[in-house]
């Protein structure tokens, strides 16, 4: 199987593309960079076939896929720094990445009769109430641009193909680029107290967990909606940051406060990020493990 990743620059593309060499597919990783510059940490990632690609270019989409003929396209790019994504000046390459980028890559896929694995979020949906969302609920109502862009990313995908997963996740940290988990990190070693919402609540993804999954569902014809996060439990970020500095082995002081307490977001975030993943199950996909293991893991994984 010849499978190609989109933003294998970044943590979860990192991960999926070595995850799918360790299986012995022919993996093909792009980015806007002219060469790889992620993590050189010895990973297949490093020596793997790699296109320069634009995804907002629809010529250059549909030439690069058209010459590699992949029979399952994993789609990991996207804008994801949801704050700047609120500036006026960044709001149209947010679109233009999120929305029309995938748009462009689901019109080749279904020139090519190729599967197409969607990335999206936990943020299309307006973060109310205390149920876990479904992966097939169409109440949609992003807070902010960076959820609607890739709601009207899913609805790109979900509209032009037949053969597609669209994956919602949350809370993601991986070994390659920033996230959560290394900016409390360093936090925690410059200050004896941080203060750290309790009122948003969700659970973290390990994208090394998730790529075995994504790889998974590039043998697979069970296509649709999912949603994929670690297993272990629903938790605020205030319980996530007291679980990393006691593994850590760090005395910080964590001070729960209100998201309007925390007060520093631009964008509206979701008080209620819990994702129903029963739908794997029932689907015989296999449950990430839990986010305690994987934090445990992640954290022996890094230099902190």
């Amino acid at each position: 199987m010849k499978v190609f990743v989109t933003g294998v620059c970044g943590q979860l593309g990192h991960d999926v593309i070595n995850e799918l060499i360790s299986r012995g597919c022919e993996a093909v990783g792009s980015d806007i960079t002219e060469k790889y510059n992620g993590a050189d940490d010895g990973s297949a990632v490093t020596s793997a076939s790699y296109e320069q690609l634009d995804i907002t270019d629809s010529k250059a989409v549909k030439a690069v896929l058209t010459r590699v003929r992949p029979d399952a396209v994993v789609h990991c790019a996207a804008w994801t720094a949801v704050d700047a994504a609120e500036d006026d000046e960044n709001k149209p390459k947010v679109y233009a990445i999120n929305a029309d980028g995938t748009r462009n890559i689901a019109e080749v896929c279904k020139d090519l009769d190729c599967k197409m694995i969607y990335i999206s979020t936990d943020y299309v949906f307006d973060g109310e109430g205390t149920e876990p969302w479904q992966p097939d609920c169409k109440e949609y109502a992003p807070l902010c641009v960076y959820g609607d862009s890739k709601l009207k990313g899913e609805l790109a995908v979900s509209g032009i193909l037949d053969k597609y997963f669209i994956v919602r996740i949350a809370w993601v940290f991986g070994r390659n680029g920033n996230n959560f988990i290394k900016t409390m990190l360093k936090v925690g070693r410059k200050f004896d107290t941080v203060r750290v919402v309790n009122d948003q609540i969700g659970t973290p993804t390990y994208t090394y967990d998730l790529a075995k999954l994504l790889a998974d569902m590039c043998g697979s014809d069970k296509y649709g909606y999912y949603h994929a996060t670690n297993e272990g439990g629903y938790i605020s970020w205030y319980d996530f940051t007291k679980e990393i500095y006691r593994l850590a082995g760090y005395t910080t002081e964590v001070l729960p406060v209100t998201t309007e307490e925390y007060g520093l977001s631009k964008a509206k975030r979701p008080h209620n990020s819990r994702l129903d993943k029963s739908k794997l199950t029932e689907n015989d996909f296999a449950l990430l493990p839990s986010w305690q293991d994987a934090l445990a893991r992640y954290l022996k994984e890094i230099e902190y």
